[in-house]
């Protein structure tokens, strides 16, 4: 019976129009799909996706080339070589699967690029940062993964990492690592009970954020209750709320912050060169820069997620867009249940405690215990209350600008209390007129 269910799903599968994957490619743009193809990758998905789970079960004898991209870094034999480790480690768990595998490197950052050039050429599993989806939708280059895919996906991480690779109701990736910001600070200088409230650290010593910076000017607005695409970011039609008064006193609040003699604009590396010689308290950055910082203040570096922040009188938590790096399927692979199976395997428990081991890839899976690392804990506690997901809506592309010039402006002392309301609407309308252009 399964072998029959099986056979049915997998003709599914290849009438939908699944094809052989190829090798390695890139390029400059990605293509569009239309309504129809659209239409068709998602049966196509849903039938692969069951076809994955009816194969895992029967344990199907199957002889397959699997192309899997990541980034160089991965596959650094000085390091391990994380991705072939674990390749190998997959196929050693399938005996009845005769795999050979066909590595390429793709950096996250470009997936959208060299898969969406041509989806039927590229990788059958790829590595790919989160806010990438909906490029890589439209062009056929992503399935969208179901069953028992999903149920592991939503049992080992956080409804916030979950969020960041859900689409239009989709999961569209299985995440391995969080993307997102915290901020640093020097132990020698501010206490546990200082480092909780970002107003108390500007009286101790001055503080370094890239306010002009728009992936992180939104987390004073979000902390006030300004939205970004409805509540969970999900509703296009909702557009970009952060006018009205909510979003004008964060603007008052921010025309404060600029002019504060204790705040610096972290820009061209204020922050980190600040850290070094003992000018600056306090910086917001993620992960990335964690071997910098810890360079420069040795035992006195501290962690933390993004502090609270006094708007209205208010004591409101700051939010950090959150996003994720994931590993994601090809619907044009020609063993799609080999493909899914690969995918959460590399996203899956052993897999990520090997990449943090090797190459101090923080996890996302709930039950790997980082309870002794600062810098995981920081991220992971940012990931839980301390940031909103990161909409993947492609209106979110209108958003940048604006922000970016609202902070620009802050910081030049263009915005004032006079014009803080106007300023605030000017940017919100820009956002969302933008969005329906």
């Amino acid at each position: 019976m399964k072998k029959k269910t099986l056979a049915v799903l997998l003709t599914m599968v290849m009438t939908a129009g699944m094809v052989g994957c190829g090798s390695s490619t890139s390029g400059n743009a990605g293509a569009s799909a239309s309504d129809a193809t659209a239409s068709a990758s998602t049966a196509t998905t849903e039938a692969s996706t069951d076809a994955a789970a009816a194969a895992t079960s029967a344990d199907e004898p199957i002889t397959a080339t699997m192309t899997v991209w990541g980034p160089q870094e991965d596959q650094a034999e000085d390091t391990g070589n994380w991705l072939k480790t674990e390749c190998e480690a997959f196929a050693a768990e399938h005996p009845n699967w005769t795999l050979t595998f066909k590595y390429g490197v793709c950096a996250e950052g470009d997936a959208k690029t060299n898969v969406g050039t041509d989806p039927t050429a590229a990788a059958d599993v790829y590595m790919f940062a989160n806010d990438q989806i909906p490029d890589l939708v439209a062009a056929n280059g992503i399935a969208e993964l179901g069953g028992s895919a999903v149920d592991q996906i939503k049992a080992e991480n956080s409804e916030t990492t979950v969020s960041t690779v859900t689409y239009n109701g989709g999961v569209y990736g299985v995440p391995f690592t969080g993307n997102t910001w915290f901020m640093y600070y020097d132990k020698s200088k501010l206490t546990d009970d200082d480092v909780k409230s970002l107003d108390t650290i500007l009286t101790k010593g001055k503080v370094a954020f890239p306010l002009s910076n728009s992936w992180y000017i939104a987390s004073f607005y979000a902390a006030n209750g300004c939205t970004l695409f409805g509540a969970d970011g999900t509703d296009s039609t909702s557009g970009i709320q952060f006018g009205g008064d909510k979003g004008a006193a964060v603007t008052d609040y921010l025309v404060d912050l600029a002019a504060n003699k204790n705040f610096v604009n972290d820009a061209d590396g204020a922050g980190l060169a600040g850290l070094g010689d003992g000018s600056i308290v306090a910086m917001f950055s993620g992960s990335w820069d964690y071997d910098n910082v810890k360079k420069a203040l040795g035992d006195n570096m501290g962690i933390i997620a993004p502090p609270t922040v006094k708007i209205g009188g208010q004591d409101v938590q700051m939010k950090a867009f959150a996003g994720s790096k994931a590993i994601g399927v090809n619907p044009n692979c020609k063993y799609p249940q080999v493909a899914v199976a690969l995918a959460t395997y590399l996203g899956g428990k052993d897999a990520q405690e090997a990449h943090y081991k090797m190459r101090n890839i923080l996890p996302t899976n709930t039950d790997i215990d980082v309870s002794t690392d600062a810098l995981a804990k920081a991220q992971g506690d940012t990931m839980d209350f301390g940031s909103i997901v990161q909409p993947v809506l492609p209106e979110m592309a209108n958003y940048w600008t604006p922000a970016q010039s609202m902070g620009e402006a802050l910081v030049a002392g263009d915005v004032t209390h006079d014009n803080a309301a106007q300023k605030t609407e000017d940017m919100n309308t820009a956002m969302n007129t933008s969005a329906a252009q």
